[in-house]
C-alpha cells in the first residue's frame, strides 16, 4: 500500500510536471480553462498530498482488514474509496479557488498592477499564511492529520460508503491544515514545480516528523521572509518571477506572463 501511494505520487509529479510545460508562472497568471486546470490540480494534490497522508492510508486499510476479519469490513477496494474521498475535498476547494481567483481577474481592479500594489498584495498572502501557522485552529487541525489512529477511532465507519465519508472528513481536516500554504502557493505562482515542491515540502515536515510545533514554527518564519521578500525585494528571491507587460491582467499581476498549452 505504501509502495502504491508514493508510486502514484511520483506519477503524478511527472503528468503535472508535463501539464505545465510550457508554461511561466507569476502572481496573477492565466489559470487556463476550468478543465485543463481541474486535471492539473487533482494530479498536483496527488503529487503532494499522497506522501504525507500515507500514514493515515495505511491506518485505515490495516483497520479495514481487521474490521473484515471479524465480518463487519469493507473489502479491498474500500482504501481506494478512503483516497477518494480525500481528493474529493481538495478538489472542491481547488475549483472554489478558481472561481474566486477568475472572479477577481473579471473585475481586473486597476490597483493590483504589479508596480501599484500587487507585490505588496502578493506578499501580504504568504505574510497571513505565516500567521496562520501560529494559531490555535492551525495546531488543532495539525493534529488531526498526525494521529490517524485517533481520528479513524472517533469517526469510524464500515462499508464503501463509510470509507469515502472518512476519507472526506480526513480530507477537511486536511483542507483546514494546509490552505494557507495552498494560497501562498497561489500567490508566488500556482503552475511552478519548484514552488510546489517547496510547499509539499512544508506539508510533509509538518506532518511527518516528529517535531511538530518545531516545524510549524520553522514554516512560519520561512514564509515570513518570503512574504516580505516578495513585497520588497522581488527580484531577489530566488526562482520568483514578477509579471511582465504592459497592461495589468489578474491579481498581483502586470499581465500574466503565461504561454498556454495547445
Amino acid at each position: 500500500m505504501l509502495g502504491a501511494l508514493l508510486v502514484l505520487a511520483v506519477v503524478a509529479w511527472l503528468v503535472t510536471d508535463d501539464r505545465m510545460g510550457g508554461m511561466d508562472s507569476t502572481p496573477g497568471m492565466d489559470l487556463g480553462g476550468l478543465g485543463f486546470y481541474a486535471t492539473v490540480w487533482v494530479t498536483m494534490m496527488a503529487a503532494m498530498m499522497f506522501p504525507s497522508v500515507a500514514p493515515t492510508v495505511l491506518m485505515y486499510d490495516r483497520l479495514r482488514e481487521g474490521h473484515l476479519a471479524r465480518g463487519k469490513g469493507a473489502p479491498a477496494d474500500a482504501t481506494g474509496l478512503f483516497v477518494a474521498g480525500y481528493l474529493l475535498v481538495w478538489t472542491v476547494a481547488g475549483v472554489a479557488a478558481y472561481g474566486l481567483f477568475e472572479l477577481v481577474r473579471a473585475i481586473d481592479p486597476a490597483f493590483l498592477a504589479w508596480d501599484e500594489a500587487g507585490r505588496y498584495v502578493t506578499g501580504g498572502v504568504i505574510v497571513a499564511a505565516a500567521v496562520y501557522q501560529v494559531t490555535p485552529l492551525k495546531q488543532a487541525c495539525l493534529i488531526k492529520c498526525r494521529s490517524p489512529m485517533m481520528f479513524l477511532a472517533e469517526r469510524w465507519r464500515h462499508g464503501r460508503l463509510g470509507a469515502l465519508k472518512l476519507g472526506t472528513r480526513h480530507g477537511a481536516w486536511c483542507l483546514g491544515c494546509c490552505w494557507a500554504l495552498m494560497a501562498a502557493l497561489f500567490a508566488v505562482g500556482l503552475m511552478s514545480l519548484g514552488w510546489m515542491a517547496l510547499i509539499a515540502a512544508f506539508i510533509a515536515s509538518e506532518k511527518l516528523l516528529p517535531w511538530p510545533a518545531g516545524a510549524r514554527r520553522t514554516v512560519a518564519v520561512l514564509l515570513l521572509a518570503l512574504g516580505l521578500g516578495v513585497a520588497f525585494f522581488p527580484s531577489d528571491v530566488p526562482g520568483f518571477s514578477e509579471p511582465s507587460g504592459e497592461r495589468h491582467d489578474g491579481v498581483g499581476g502586470h499581465g500574466s506572463g503565461m504561454k498556454m498549452m495547445p
